[in-house]
């Protein structure tokens, strides 16, 4: 009786047999799949089929688009020299001119010195309506909006943030300098002056003034969005403030009389104005206290509204 042959040993320096991937596996995958995931095909029963991200998913919000756009406004150079410009102009020129005063032993009579800090706020919301209107129309002149509403499709969302951005930013920029030249003109010519400024008229030329600016703001970021064009913003922009003190200056006719003493009232420098009156000055006519404030707030509202609908309704 015979015994069966039995097969022969594979030699010892044979090769290994590498480990094959898992069935549906790609060939170039790795051996064994991430743990956060599945390969595709090869998940769980019940579970999803594909490859699932560890990296949590959620529905954006208007604090994420805030986030976004505090981003940009301070990551842009545009900011940082507006704003600069801003700051040396109203600070620059209220410190002159208390130092003029002070060392020409003139006397401010019955005006406060508060006041004198009207000069370099006038000629500081160039640079306010420079960055509002630079806010949306830079992104419209690069094409950087495309990126924005591909990223929020919520364009309401989008304006909201901007607006939110730029109005805080730009009200605490301004309260901060209009506070500091009011501290020094009134430590600097207080003695000159017969008016002691009140509480109310301290909070008028801080915080309304700051208001005032930054509502003004709001009014070329609307601008900025009706128009999508830097240079033709700030031109509309620099006309709105101008332009009715200028023209109200050559109405010289009797008939137009009331046409020019209105232009003249409610031009922006004139409004501006009465945020540094105080008790002592005599105004019977045009805006006074805080009606200012109340006028831009509606003129500012009206524009945005209109740049909302434009935003939604008109092609990136």
């Amino acid at each position: 009786m015979t015994t069966p042959q039995q097969p022969p040993a594979p030699p010892q320096n044979a090769p290994q047999h590498p480990q094959q991937a898992p069935q549906g596996a790609p060939a170039y995958a790795p051996q064994h799949a991430p743990q956060a995931g599945y390969w595709p095909g090869q998940a769980p029963a019940g579970g999803p089929v594909g490859y699932v991200s560890p990296i949590p998913i959620r529905r954006a919000t208007l604090a994420d688009a805030l986030l976004s756009e505090w981003t940009k406004i301070r990551s842009v150079r545009s900011t940082m020299w507006t704003l600069g410009v801003m700051i040396l102009l109203v600070v620059g020129i209220g410190l002159l001119i208390a130092v003029a005063y002070s060392s020409t032993n003139s006397s401010l009579e019955h005006t406060s010195p508060l006041s004198l800090g009207f000069f370099g706020i006038l000629l500081g919301i160039v640079c306010v309506i420079t960055l509002g209107v630079l806010t949306i129309s830079s992104e419209y002149g690069t094409g950087l909006i495309r990126t924005t509403l591909t990223a929020c499709p919520n364009r309401g969302r989008v304006l909201t943030a901007k607006a939110v951005v730029f109005f805080l930013l730009t009200f605490v920029i301004t309260l901060v300098s209009t506070v500091m030249v009011a501290m020094v003109d009134v430590a600097m010519l207080g003695d000159r002056s017969a008016v002691e400024p009140s509480g109310a008229e301290w909070l008028r030329a801080t915080v309304g003034v700051s208001l005032y600016v930054a509502t003004l703001g709001l009014l070329a970021l609307a601008v900025g969005t009706l128009l999508r064009h830097s240079a033709g913003a700030i031109t509309v922009m620099l006309g709105v403030v101008l332009l009715p003190l200028v023209i109200a200056m050559f109405m010289m006719g009797e008939t137009l009389e009331g046409l020019r003493k209105a232009l003249f009232q409610y031009s922006i420098p004139n409004q501006m104005s009465a945020f540094y009156t105080s008790a002592a000055d005599a105004v019977t006519e045009g805006p006074t206290g805080w009606d200012p404030l109340w006028i831009m707030l509606g003129v500012a509202a009206a524009a945005l509204a209109g740049a909302y609908a434009s935003l939604l309704r008109r092609d990136a």
